[in-house]
Parts: C-alpha cells; structure tokens; sequence
C-alpha cells in the first residue's frame, strides 16, 4: 500500500481538492483506495457525505484507545460514495487533541498504526491533513510515504510554503527520518502575471521538488463539491480534472522509478 498525505500551514490552497481529485483518478482505474480525514474541519469528511459535527464514529476514538487493534480499526471504516473506496474520518473533536494528549508517548503514531491494521484491503492511502503543527501532522509524517503540498500560486502562499518546508525539517529532525515532497502549484491563472510570477519563484526557491506543470483554477471543482463527487467523475473532461490526471500519472511513475531502483540495488547487493 502507497500513501499520499496532502498538506499544507496555510489553509484555502487546495488540499482536500487535491485528495478528492486524485481519489477520483484512482477510482477510475479501480485501484482500493482508503481516505484518511485529519482535519478537525472535516472537509473531506463532509466532502464525502458525513457530517463531522454529529459524527458518532471517526478517527478521533482511536487516540484515546488504549491499543489500536485491528477489530476496532475495522469499525470505524466509512463507505463512501467511490468505488471500493473507504473513509477514517473526521470529527470536529480532532480540535482538542493537542491540548488533551499533547505528544504523549506512542500518539505519534496512532494513524501508522490503524493503516497497517487494515493496509492489506487496500492499494493507496490519501492523507487530508490539517492546516496546523501538532499531533494530527505528526501522525501523517509518520503515516506516509511521500508528502504532497499544494500551493496556490501567489505572493502570499509562497510564504506560507517558507514555513511549511520550514516546519517539516523540525519535524523531521524531531522524528529522526525524512519524508520525500512534492509541491504540487495549485489554482494557476495563466492570464494574470502575479500567477506566473509566483510560480517562477516557486520553482526557482524550490527546484525540482515543483512539480513540472500546475493545477489551474477551474470553477468546475464547486460544481464537484456542490455534487459530492470528485470533478474526474463529474466531468472527466474538465481541465481541473485533466491536470490532476496528469499529476497522479507523474506520482504512479515515480514510484515506479523508485520501486525499480530498489530492485536493482537489491539485486546488486
């Protein structure tokens, strides 16, 4: 099982566009797929139907379990309105986390934890993570397997992705291991030149960890949201859709690289 996790500080850059987009992708090529919500906002929950704020069940519970077990890992999976598509979702009690457990010991890892518990019924893991360090973005570093960060294509969430990047290496220095990213621009207006200005300082701070072309703005995704379906399943044609296609083929061919050259260094050794 591969896992995204999609985050981002700064709020409003398109993370849950981006899972639910790439969620949507993966559907289509009838991959078994599982949606984790760490948002206290619960926009992805919300996104797929549930309602956070009166949610009985969720993610949550398991951080106040004494162990995570497979049997209660089973239970909080959510079907979803996508294909062969589960849900740990979101309660807005994910907001008290922090100041109820703070980083008390094993916490860190209770979101790794419940994906094993279940990584054999599935192919992918998506990761909808929360606008804020703490305990909930701890546990998607751990969880993961690359990070990708969205971010809008503008003066003020290139610095925003300052303190991301930033964040992370405390994090990482923190847990002792480096995760691989990706900044994915988002919300591109090529007729503006402070779009195109932003995205060349992006790409000249950052390199080659900018993914090589842009989501664009498209207001076809409200239509999605408003329909509670992915834009790939309501107009596969749509721009918005065509450049996350784009984007999931680029991520499916990394690990393939990544996958071979483990391989061949086994191999060798």
């Amino acid at each position: 099982m591969r896992t995204w996790a999609v985050i981002n500080q700064k709020g409003g850059v398109g993370k849950t566009t981006t899972t639910v987009s790439l969620a949507g992708h993966l559907c289509q090529r009838k991959r078994r797929l599982l949606l984790v919500d760490l948002d206290p906002h619960g926009s992805l929950t919300a996104y797929l139907g549930y309602d956070p704020d009166n949610l009985k069940t969720g993610i949550y519970s398991l951080f106040s379990a004494p162990v995570v077990n497979q049997a209660e890992v089973a239970r909080l999976l959510l079907p979803t309105p996508l294909p062969d598509t589960w849900l740990f979702a979101a309660s807005t009690a994910l907001a008290t986390l922090d100041r109820q457990m703070g980083t008390g010991h094993g916490k860190g890892l209770v979101v790794a934890q419940a994906i094993a518990c279940v990584a054999d019924k599935f192919e992918h893991g998506l990761i909808d993570c929360p606008p804020m360090l703490g305990i909930l973005m701890i546990n998607a570093l751990a969880a993961c397997d690359q990070l990708l960060i969205p971010a809008q294509t503008d003066y003020l969430s290139i610095k925003g992705l300052e303190r991301m990047v930033h964040t992370l290496g405390m994090v990482e220095k923190s847990l002792g291991q480096s995760t691989p990213y990706l900044i994915v621009p988002t919300m591109f207006d090529r007729r503006t030149r402070a779009s195109s200005d932003a995205l060349a300082r992006m790409r000249e701070i950052y390199g080659y960890r900018v993914w090589g072309s842009v989501i664009p703005i498209d207001t076809k995704f409200r239509d999605a949201s408003k329909a509670g379906l992915p834009l790939p399943q309501l107009m596969p044609r749509a721009r918005g859709s065509q450049a996350y296609l784009e984007l999931l083929e680029f991520l499916l061919g990394a690990d393939e690289e990544t996958r071979d050259a483990r391989t061949e260094t086994q191999r060798i050794a």
